[in-house]
């Protein structure tokens, strides 16, 4: 279903391509997971405790 409404905003046999074979959804679907894990990442880099200097 995602896949045919994103695919129909493109133009022309790619847009319809990509609806049918569901690329988008994929590809999507993988840039959240990428970009969630980049900011569990920073939230764990941030909660680390730091080095002390004296």
């Amino acid at each position: 279903m995602y896949g045919r409404v994103i695919g129909a905003g493109t133009t022309g046999t790619a847009g319809a391509t990509l609806a049918a074979t569901g690329v988008w959804l994929n590809s999507m679907a993988m840039f959240v997971a990428a970009t969630t894990l980049v900011a569990a990442g920073l939230a764990l880099y941030k909660l680390a405790p730091r080095r002390r200097t004296r």
